[in-house]
Protein backbone atom coordinates (compact mmCIF):
# COMPACT_ATOMS: atom_id res chain seq x y z
CA UNK A 1 0.00 0.00 0.00
CA UNK A 2 1.25 3.47 -0.83
CA UNK A 3 1.06 6.05 1.92
CA UNK A 4 2.88 9.17 3.04
CA UNK A 5 4.61 9.25 6.42
CA UNK A 6 4.41 12.47 8.45
CA UNK A 7 5.20 13.43 12.03
CA UNK A 8 2.12 15.57 12.56
CA UNK A 9 -1.57 15.13 13.23
CA UNK A 10 -4.20 17.63 14.30
CA UNK A 11 -6.00 17.13 17.60
CA UNK A 12 -9.25 16.78 15.63
CA UNK A 13 -7.79 14.00 13.46
CA UNK A 14 -6.46 12.28 16.58
CA UNK A 15 -9.83 12.35 18.31
CA UNK A 16 -11.55 11.12 15.14
CA UNK A 17 -9.21 8.10 15.03
CA UNK A 18 -9.89 7.35 18.70
CA UNK A 19 -13.62 7.50 18.05
CA UNK A 20 -13.40 5.25 14.98
CA UNK A 21 -11.73 2.46 16.97
CA UNK A 22 -14.05 2.85 19.98
CA UNK A 23 -11.56 4.40 22.40
CA UNK A 24 -12.58 6.90 25.07
CA UNK A 25 -12.83 10.55 24.12
CA UNK A 26 -11.82 13.72 25.93
CA UNK A 27 -11.70 17.45 25.08
CA UNK A 28 -9.81 18.41 21.90
CA UNK A 29 -7.75 20.90 23.92
CA UNK A 30 -6.55 18.03 26.12
CA UNK A 31 -5.61 16.03 23.03
CA UNK A 32 -3.63 19.04 21.75
CA UNK A 33 -1.61 19.18 24.99
CA UNK A 34 -0.81 15.47 24.79
CA UNK A 35 0.21 15.66 21.15
CA UNK A 36 2.46 18.63 21.90
CA UNK A 37 4.37 16.57 24.47
CA UNK A 38 4.66 13.42 22.38
CA UNK A 39 8.27 12.30 21.98
CA UNK A 40 7.79 10.53 18.64
CA UNK A 41 4.77 10.62 16.37
CA UNK A 42 4.33 8.71 13.13
CA UNK A 43 1.25 9.30 10.99
CA UNK A 44 0.49 7.32 7.84
CA UNK A 45 -1.56 9.32 5.33
CA UNK A 46 -3.34 8.29 2.17
CA UNK A 47 -4.68 11.07 -0.02
CA UNK A 48 -4.03 13.46 2.88
CA UNK A 49 -6.17 11.50 5.37
CA UNK A 50 -4.58 9.97 8.47
CA UNK A 51 -5.04 6.20 8.22
CA UNK A 52 -2.64 5.13 10.97
CA UNK A 53 -0.99 6.70 13.98
CA UNK A 54 1.71 5.87 16.49
CA UNK A 55 2.71 7.88 19.57
CA UNK A 56 5.72 7.22 21.79
CA UNK A 57 6.35 8.93 25.14
CA UNK A 58 9.91 8.71 26.51
CA UNK A 59 11.56 10.29 29.52
CA UNK A 60 14.94 9.69 27.81
CA UNK A 61 15.98 7.75 30.86
CA UNK A 62 14.80 4.17 31.00
CA UNK A 63 11.01 4.58 30.61
CA UNK A 64 9.40 4.40 27.17
CA UNK A 65 5.65 4.14 26.70
CA UNK A 66 3.93 3.32 23.44
CA UNK A 67 0.79 5.37 23.95
CA UNK A 68 -1.14 4.82 20.73
CA UNK A 69 -1.13 2.44 17.81
CA UNK A 70 -4.30 3.22 15.86
CA UNK A 71 -5.28 2.13 12.35
CA UNK A 72 -8.54 3.24 10.74
CA UNK A 73 -10.87 0.22 10.69
CA UNK A 74 -11.09 0.10 6.89
CA UNK A 75 -7.27 -0.15 6.68
CA UNK A 76 -6.77 -2.78 9.42
CA UNK A 77 -5.31 -6.13 8.43
CA UNK A 78 -3.06 -4.62 5.76
CA UNK A 79 0.19 -4.46 7.72
CA UNK A 80 -0.06 -0.83 8.88
CA UNK A 81 -0.05 -1.72 12.58
CA UNK A 82 3.07 -3.83 12.04
CA UNK A 83 4.73 -0.96 10.14
CA UNK A 84 3.84 1.48 12.94
CA UNK A 85 5.30 -0.82 15.61
CA UNK A 86 8.45 -1.33 13.55
CA UNK A 87 8.72 2.46 13.28
CA UNK A 88 8.43 2.81 17.07
CA UNK A 89 11.01 0.14 17.85
CA UNK A 90 13.43 1.48 15.24
CA UNK A 91 13.06 4.99 16.71
CA UNK A 92 13.75 3.69 20.21
CA UNK A 93 16.76 1.58 19.22
CA UNK A 94 18.25 4.39 17.14
CA UNK A 95 18.17 6.74 20.14
CA UNK A 96 19.77 4.44 22.70
CA UNK A 97 23.24 5.35 23.87
CA UNK A 98 25.86 2.57 24.07
CA UNK A 99 25.22 0.34 27.08
CA UNK A 100 21.74 1.77 27.72
CA UNK A 101 18.67 -0.36 28.30
CA UNK A 102 15.07 0.84 28.39
CA UNK A 103 11.78 -0.66 29.51
CA UNK A 104 9.18 -0.25 26.76
CA UNK A 105 5.61 -0.53 28.06
CA UNK A 106 2.18 -0.37 26.51
CA UNK A 107 -1.43 -1.12 27.35
CA UNK A 108 -2.85 -3.40 24.66
CA UNK A 109 -6.43 -2.85 23.56
CA UNK A 110 -8.61 -5.80 24.48
CA UNK A 111 -7.92 -8.72 22.18
CA UNK A 112 -4.73 -7.22 20.70
CA UNK A 113 -2.24 -8.93 23.02
CA UNK A 114 -1.16 -11.50 20.43
CA UNK A 115 -0.30 -8.71 17.99
CA UNK A 116 2.15 -7.16 20.47
CA UNK A 117 3.66 -10.52 21.42
CA UNK A 118 5.01 -10.69 17.85
CA UNK A 119 7.25 -7.74 18.78
CA UNK A 120 8.59 -9.32 21.97
CA UNK A 121 6.11 -7.91 24.49
CA UNK A 122 4.80 -10.22 27.20
CA UNK A 123 1.57 -10.17 29.14
CA UNK A 124 1.42 -9.58 32.85
CA UNK A 125 1.19 -11.01 35.38
CA UNK A 126 3.83 -13.67 35.01
CA UNK A 127 6.40 -15.29 37.32
CA UNK A 128 8.37 -12.04 37.71
CA UNK A 129 5.85 -9.23 37.16
CA UNK A 130 2.54 -8.21 38.67
CA UNK A 131 -0.45 -7.02 36.68
CA UNK A 132 -0.28 -3.86 34.64
CA UNK A 133 -2.62 -1.30 36.17
CA UNK A 134 -4.25 1.99 35.23
CA UNK A 135 -6.73 4.52 36.52
CA UNK A 136 -8.74 7.33 34.93
CA UNK A 137 -8.91 10.52 37.01
CA UNK A 138 -11.42 13.21 36.14
CA UNK A 139 -11.52 16.83 37.30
Amino acid sequence: MDYEITDTITPQEYMELRQLVGWSLFPVEQAAEGLKRTTHLCCFRKDGKCIGLLRVLWDHGYVVYIADVIVRPEYQGQGLGRALMNNALEYIRSNLKPGWRVMVSLMAAKGKEEFYKKFGFFTRPDEEHGSGMCQWIQA
